[in-house]
Parts: structure tokens; C-alpha cells; sequence
């Protein structure tokens, strides 16, 4: 019997505190955030010995290993690895093929989520009893606790839960999901434009950046925080009041707030982007990830989007539309 598991990847519109440790532990994190019709794939067939194969194809590399030995951290899927030292235990041998809809380090949050969705494989398969709440969290930990790499925590409650929500994070996290009219939602999705800068980043890097400003109490940097955080409710209000135009402003805000926390989050590519949309009728964008490149996400109204996607896509920029996902991590057997 075969398992499959796909996980939504999302887009980040405002929040602060999660990005970035360590943030203020009494202050907590705010994010609002939505998923979209772009996965992360899994696939595991069990086999009769006790070898567990990988295949990743986003990355071209495949690797093989005996259960009871275990997988070696070399820098090759060490992502994979962590999550099957985490979950597999004693349950034999299987081969992995995964797949996601969107490169590495392109701001949408695919690292993670994959991460969610191969924890999801690996319930699946073992049959555990593992709530939403408890494979988020063990996502977060596997990567980055236990492989220390840098960033926060909302990629893997997006992930799982799927759909609209506002996110606190503090000595616990509650997910909240958001009662959005469809009509809201519909129009949303035709104001909304992806532009692909055609470079992706090391996220690592930037949020070390930001760690260290957080941490030397640099004012730009808490205050670019605190103000994201404010902006989340803030957008969260509109969305749920259905006032759209709002929205695309507070977008605006939240990316002016974001650029004061690192002067690597913006580059010279992503400003003239900005502008150029701007000019031709956006109400407002950001970056959907850490910044220095991936994606920018741009509120602007259908009547003058088309006129956007030619001006950015004469820029060099891929543009494309997409949907709103309202489920999260889905596991099933084929």
C-alpha cells in the first residue's frame, strides 16, 4: 500500500516575532497568512527489506541507507534525514519520492513545508497519533533544533493547518483560522499577482542579520517588528471586514516596516519591481519571504493588473496567478 502526502505552501501578508529569535519572548509574534495552490509532494512505498531509498527531484539527488544504520548528516537531503532519525523507528524498509511546485529559497515557505509534508508520510506510514498542533511543532523542531537552521516557526503551522489564519506565537501557539466570505476570497485572488524575481536566496543569511540586530537591541529593527505586528491585526480586520483596498495599503506598510529590520531583505531588483508596480497601479506588495529574492506578492486591481504583468515581465520578472488552498497537510493511501 502506497502513502502520499501533499502540504500547501503559503504566502505571509504581515506579522512579527516569528522570523526572527530572539524576538522579545513577553511580546509573543503575531502572523496573518493564507496557503495557495503550490505543494510539496510526497510519496512512500514500504518494501520487502530494510533499506529506505530517497529520491529528491526538485534537487536531482537520490540516496540509500539500512534502517538500522541510519542516514549520515553530509549535506545531501540532511532535511529528510532529520525528519526520518525523528519519526521512522523500527518500521522497516520504504522508498521516498518528493517533489515540490516551487524552487528552494523562494520565499514561500518550501523547505518547511516539505518538511511537514514528509512528517505526514512518515505518520501515515507508522500509524501515529500525532495532532496538527504536534506535527507542526515536531517540523519546527526537526529543522531548527535539530539541524540549526535559522528562521521561525509560522512555515509549519501554515503548512499544516491550511487556509486563512492569524497565528500567536508565545509559550504556546494557537492557530486561528479566519471566517473569510468567498466573495472576499474570489476577489482577492484577482487582485493578487506573484512576480518571481528569478533569483532565490539563502534565508539563513538574512535572518542571521536580523537575529543579531534583534539581539544588540538595534531600535530600526524592534520597531520594524513591533510595527508588522500591529499591521497583522490591523489586516486581519480588513480582510475579515471584506475592505480590500485596505488591504493593498497595509500591504504597502508592512513592506516599508519589513525593509527596516535588514538592508539585505530589499535588493536593487526587488526596489525598481517595486516601483515599476507601483507606478503602473499596485496598491501595494511585499517580499513573501526573508527578501533577497523568490517572490513579491502585489495587491493591485484587476482593471490595471494585466498592465502591471507586462511592465514587470519586461523587467525580466516571471509573473504568474494562482489560488487560495483552505486545506493544509492532506496524507492519503493509494
Amino acid at each position: 500500500m502506497v502513502v502520499r502526502a501533499k502540504a500547501p505552501l503559503r504566502l505571509s501578508f504581515a506579522g512579527g516575532g516569528t522570523d526572527v529569535m530572539p524576538f522579545p519572548e513577553s511580546e509573543g509574534g503575531l502572523v496573518l497568512s493564507a496557503t495557495i495552490d503550490r505543494y510539496a509532494y510526497g510519496s512512500l512505498r514500504p518494501r520487502a527489506d530494510r533499506r529506505v531509498s530517497v529520491h529528491s527531484v526538485d534537487f536531482g539527488i537520490s540516496l540509500e541507507f539500512d534502517v538500522a544504520e541510519g542516514p549520515e548528516f553530509d549535506g545531501k537531503l540532511d532535511l529528510v534525514k532529520a525528519a526520518i532519525r525523528r519519526v521512522t523507528g523500527d518500521a522497516g524498509g520504504y522508498d521516498l519520492l518528493l517533489q515540490s511546485n516551487a524552487p528552494p529559497g523562494s520565499g514561500l515557505g518550501s523547505s518547511s513545508t516539505m518538511m511537514v509534508a514528509l512528517i505526514g508520510l512518515l505518520r501515515e506510514h507508522r500509524g501515529l497519533p500525532l495532532s496538527e498542533y504536534e506535527i507542526a511543532h515536531l517540523a519546527y523542531l526537526t529543522e531548527r533544533q535539530d539541524l540549526e537552521i535559522r528562521g521561525g516557526l509560522q512555515d509549519h503551522y501554515a503548512a499544516t493547518f491550511g487556509g486563512f489564519n492569524f497565528i500567536e506565537f508565545g509559550e504556546r501557539v494557537v492557530v486561528n483560522p479566519l471566517r473569510i466570505k468567498d466573495a472576499t476570497v474570489n476577489e482577492l485572488e484577482l487582485n493578487l499577482l506573484l512576480c518571481y524575481t528569478g533569483t532565490t536566496r539563502q534565508s539563513s543569511r538574512i535572518i542571521e542579520d536580523q537575529t543579531d540586530r534583534v539581539r544588540t537591541g538595534e531600535s530600526e529593527t524592534l520597531e520594524g517588528l513591533r510595527a508588522q505586528k500591529e499591521l497583522a491585526v490591523a489586516m486581519k480586520s480588513a480582510l475579515l471586514r471584506g475592505e480590500l483596498r485596505e488591504f493593498g495599503s497595509l500591504l504597502d506598510e508592512a513592506w516599508k516596516q519589513k525593509k527596516r529590520m535588514s538592508p539585505l531583505i530589499a535588493t536593487d531588483f526587488i526596489e525598481e519591481a517595486y516601483d515599476v508596480a507601483m507606478q503602473a497601479g499596485a496598491l501595494g506588495g511585499k517580499v513573501t519571504g526573508a527578501g533577497g529574492g523568490g517572490y513579491i506578492l502585489f495587491y493591485c486591481d484587476f482593471t490595471h493588473k494585466h498592465r502591471l504583468a507586462e511592465r514587470l515581465t519586461k523587467m525580466g520578472a516571471a509573473v504568474t496567478e494562482f489560488a487560495f488552498e483552505p486545506r493544509g497537510l492532506i496524507t492519503w493511501r493509494a
